[in-house]
């Protein structure tokens, strides 16, 4: 009957959580048509994914610390609306600012990132909550639904934009806001199940003494920013870097390494077990995908690497998420929320950093040099040396998962109340 009780609501969480990949990378989607568009630069085009994140980041941490005061029923009702909300704006930037439209995209970006973080916060205390007999399985299952997301966004804006035009970009974000209006309606007659937060802000202030909090954070930024930058940036990479056309490139890479995310989490959330294990291990092979990425001189080995990068990556955030729950079963929507957090401020620096990287890379000398010398363009050069930098995060992510693999499950007992 708890089961049954929910039902809606849990639907709602799946729905927003589609509606969350969407808004997640439909940007990175438009990239170069934004730059062909409107002469965007990268590094301008990566601050749109920083906005997106930071934002996000900022959300989080207002849930965190200050979850006693927030009414979490009525934000997670809010969630699907800004979502709507922030992808019209989206769309109609060019419309409303034809001289700015890079404000006009900003704005939209920032109320539909508040909605990714509320989202975030709390739609994953919320699945723990719910009654079930396997909530590990629940968990990797919510988040395996962002996955399939993905790949459908990608299948949609590509054979979209192949079909209807670039230029054409903005009716196709006004057609994917019906999936956060669907999960609006959802929402409407759903009822929230009741989630432990801290009791007042000074409680949450007191969990940030709690180092395994701390551990979790860092393994998950590092763990976010491995996923993020692949599956942000292989789109540009694989035209500019792989020469690789942007319909195959983001179909069976883009598509694919959604494809591979999603299967990766469905695998865990139907015989998942030793999540320490499957961390370690996925980001160990993310760090073997990006350097094949990176050196392969035979583009579909590249794009295979990327592909699979989205198998290797996929549970480091879901996972992180389990872990945290695991060792600190009180902490409720604090703990969730300060993960998000951690989740989001690794996607952001990171997304960010290959922006400015690529950028500074085309206008070096140095570079260039060593584009000719190698027989590459400069694009594609910069490109890998990006992708190169952003391979760092993997490789910090293995030692930082090596020592979550070591620590032991120490529950602690949080002064909590429910909301």
């Amino acid at each position: 009957m708890e089961k049954t009780r929910f039902r809606r609501a849990k639907i709602g969480c799946y729905t927003t959580n589609v509606a969350t990949a969407l808004v997640c990378n439909i940007v990175a989607l438009l990239f170069v048509p934004f730059r062909e568009l409107y002469g965007i630069s990268y590094a301008l085009l990566g601050l749109l994914v920083l906005i997106n994140f930071v934002t996000q980041l900022c959300v989080d941490l207002a849930c965190s610390f200050f979850s006693s005061k927030i009414n979490i029923p009525k934000a997670i009702k809010a969630t699907p609306v800004l979502l709507f909300v922030g992808l019209w704006t989206f769309a109609l930037a060019p419309y409303i600012a034809p001289n700015h439209v890079y404000a006009g995209l900003v704005v939209g970006t920032i109320i539909f990132s508040a909605a990714c973080g509320f989202n975030e916060a709390l739609m994953s205390p919320m699945i723990a909550a719910i009654p079930s007999d396997n909530p590990e399985r629940e968990m990797s299952k919510l988040h395996s639904l962002y996955a399939w997301g993905v790949i459908a966004v990608v299948a949609v804006s590509t054979l979209f934009l192949w079909g209807f035009g670039r230029e054409n970009w903005q009716f196709l974000v006004m057609i994917m806001s019906v999936i956060p209006f669907v999960s609006g309606v959802l929402f409407l007659w759903a009822e929230i199940p009741q989630m432990a937060k801290p009791e007042k802000v000074s409680g949450a202030f007191s969990m940030l003494k709690n180092k395994t909090l701390w551990l979790c954070f860092a393994a998950i930024f590092f763990g976010g920013a491995s996923e993020t930058i692949m599956s942000q940036w292989s789109s540009s990479y694989l035209e500019q870097a792989l020469g690789i056309s942007k319909v195959y490139g983001d179909i069976f890479g883009v598509a694919v390494f959604a494809l591979f995310l999603g299967l990766g989490r469905t695998l865990y959330a139907k015989m998942g077990k030793n999540i320490e294990k499957v961390l370690f291990f996925g980001c160990l092979g993310a760090v073997a995908c990006y350097a094949v990425a990176i050196l392969s001189p035979v583009p579909v080995l590249g794009l295979v690497a990327c592909a699979l990068t989205g198998f290797c990556t996929s549970m480091l955030w879901p996972g992180s998420l389990i872990v945290a729950s695991d060792r600190m079963p009180n902490g409720g929507v604090f703990v969730f929320s300060m993960m998000a957090a951690g989740g989001d401020c690794g996607a952001s620096v990171s997304s960010q950093l290959i922006g400015v990287v690529v950028d500074q890379a085309e206008r070096s000398s140095y570079v260039f040099g060593l584009a000719q010398d190698w027989g590459l363009t400069i694009e594609e050069l910069s490109m890998k040396v990006g992708l190169s930098v952003g391979a760092l995060f993997p490789i910090i992510g293995v030692l930082m998962f090596a020592i979550v693999l070591k620590t032991k499950k120490k529950p602690k007992t949080l002064p909590l109340k429910e909301n």
